[in-house]
């Protein structure tokens, strides 16, 4: 790589090589914070955009910035850097490195530090930035303030080309020290051809930075009567085929990715209560990370079961109580190779094993299905009805109030496969795993911590990665109050940024109703719960939206929210209260 002019400060040089080998290497995606000791970093980004070699979004809050990368990262499946100044800063960026690494999510976090002579003197914005982290970083760098010497933008490179290579196992973090001059006023780029496609040969050089290849653990599996497969988050549609291939009922986790497929039984946690049909498993073949039932860890549990889990990208294998058998990184099944679609374990004990299961899920469903629109289902099945009876029913039907069901099944029946879907840490993610039906979309929940922290800029990030591939679809992100609350500061676009199309569905019970289901809620006194559990709110919803830019509905009845969810504003909060 060319050395740049002399009059280009030191803190730039390295800061634009660094940049240039990310690009090289495939990254496509910066987000950053303001702040001055970061500048030769944001000014050099800023120029590569320009130049049309990056996608610079930025935020001056470090903790949406650091969510809207691991929305990026998750829907590009690409690493993405985030850049920060110094001090707190840094400790912002930690909810999100936390879930990152829980989630196997690409994440490169480059934050400016003081040099070592001006740490531990009491220097202003100075704190011990190295190692913050702790082992949530995959890698870590403390690197000193370059000062021009020969060499250094060498040495950039090969930082960048390292952590690309580590980023593959989660985030790495990149602590970069810099001395007054902090940057020169127009970075000098590369020539465009030094910036062309990393050459294949070259060690770490992909765009996903896959480290150096290990022996894989696999195992063949026949299918068995007593199997089922349950898929958590980032199972994805193998843990589909696998069931299909096994002939073994799916349990799926809406947000799994493999919510879908004729194994699939939707009311999972009925049927693994009851005897005759959880008390007949014997093997258990885990894919992601399960964490929204009691039901699932609990029959991992079981003495009498068998539990592989198929490793996942996140930092913890999944293990309730320590009692899985074996941790495998990929299975086949025995006679079909890899999952095949269309594949049919012909064995007719297979089928009605599989059968019981998803007519059973089906009945239970259909027999709570009054809280959904039963007048107009009946209206439209019965030729008897005359047409102002149907339409009397139809009416009635628009009019209903809504309800928490019929909450997330509009907002399931409005998304299709070329839109999106993420689901906050509410208690509506709960309500939508007990009932939603099949259906092959693009779901996505924080669920490496499971938290409620960064879900909107999470939705944000995913938005604008999926229209930068081409696509034209809505993300809806369904949450409750608690959780738009704490990540409010997404709401926020600065003046150039790009704007996608995002419905936030916002369902308002006034506070944290998901606590009202704890044991203690049953005899601890109802003013301490709401005090320290609950935590009501009365936050002015339509007001929020306008002061941070975004469309405000609020839909009360059926009809409404069907609107409302098919209307054409580009950032839009639709607000449903809901009872406690």
């Amino acid at each position: 790589m060319t050395l740049p002019p002399r009059s280009e400060s030191p803190a730039t040089a390295f800061s634009v090589a660094l940049i240039s080998e990310f690009i090289r290497l495939g990254v496509r995606d910066i987000v950053l914070s303001p702040g001055s000791r970061s500048q030769s970093l944001a000014l050099a980004a800023a120029a590569f955009e320009t130049a049309g070699q990056v996608r610079l979004r930025v935020r001056i809050d470090e903790r949406a910035a650091g969510f809207l990368a691991v929305g990026l990262a998750v829907e590009s499946a690409a690493p993405v850097v985030v850049i920060t100044t110094s001090g707190t800063a840094v400790a912002n960026l930690h909810p999100a490195v936390l879930e990152a690494h829980h989630a196997g999510v690409p994440l490169i976090v480059v934050t400016a530090d003081r040099p070592e002579e001006l740490r531990g003197i009491g220097s202003n914005q100075t704190t011990r930035q190295a190692g913050l982290f702790g082992l949530a970083a995959e890698a870590a760098w403390d690197i000193g303030a370059p000062t021009g010497e020969p060499g250094e933008t060498d040495a950039a490179a090969l930082l960048a080309r390292d952590a690309v290579t580590a980023v593959a196992a989660g985030p790495v973090h990149l602590n970069l020290a810099f001395t007054e001059p902090l940057s020169s006023a127009n970075p000098v780029l590369p020539d465009t051809a030094q910036r062309g496609a990393a050459d294949p040969d070259e060690p770490g050089e992909s765009a996903t930075g896959t480290a150096t290849a290990t022996a894989s653990e696999a195992q063949t599996f026949s299918p068995m009567v007593g199997t089922v497969v349950v898929a958590g988050q980032g199972a994805g549609e193998q843990a589909e085929r696998a069931a299909r291939l096994l002939g073994a009922p799916l349990i799926a986790e809406v947000a799994s990715g493999a919510h879908f497929g004729p194994n699939l039984a939707v009311a999972y946690r009925e049927l693994l209560r009851d005897p005759e049909f959880g008390g007949q498993v014997q093997r258990v073949i885990v894919f992601g990370h399960p964490t929204l039932s009691r039901e699932v860890p609990a029959l991992i549990q079981r003495d009498s079961v068998q539990t592989i889990v198929v490793r996942s990208a996140g930092a913890d294998d999944y293990n309730p109580g320590h009692r899985v058998d074996r941790f495998l990184d990929s299975i086949t099944v025995d006679g079909t190779g890899t999952a095949a679609p269309g594949a049919d374990p012909a064995s007719p004990e297979l089928r009605r094993w599989v059968g019981r299961w998803v007519h059973a899920s089906r009945s239970l469903l259909d027999t709570d299905q009054h809280e959904s629109a039963p007048d107009v289902a009946a209206s439209r099945s019965n030729d008897r009805l005359d047409r102002a009876a149907f339409a009397r029913a139809e009416l009635a039907a628009v009019r209903q109030p809504v309800t928490r069901r019929m909450l997330v099944e509009s907002v399931w029946r409005a998304t299709w496969p070329h839109d999106r879907l993420v689901l906050g840490a509410s208690r509506l993610i709960r309500d939508a795993d007990k009932v939603l039906p099949g259906k092959k979309l693009r779901v996505h929940a924080n669920r490496g911590l499971a938290g409620i922290d960064g879900t909107v800029s999470t939705a944000i990030g995913i938005a604008l990665a999926a229209e930068a591939a081409g696509g034209h679809g809505t993300t809806r992100v369904l949450l409750g109050d608690l959780t738009l609350l704490h990540d409010v500061g997404g709401l926020l676009f600065g003046d150039g940024e790009p704007r996608p199309r995002v419905q936030l569905i916002v369902g308002n019970d006034g506070g944290g109703t998901i606590f009202d289901g704890l044991e203690v809620a049953a005899t601890a006194g109802q003013a301490a719960i709401d005090r320290v559990l609950y935590t009501p709110q009365h936050v002015e919803m339509k007001a929020l939206a306008a002061a941070y830019g975004w469309q405000h509905r609020l839909v009360a009845t059926r009809g409404e929210l069907d609107q409302a969810l098919t209307a054409p504003d580009s950032q839009l909060l639709i607000e449903v209260p809901l009872p406690r």
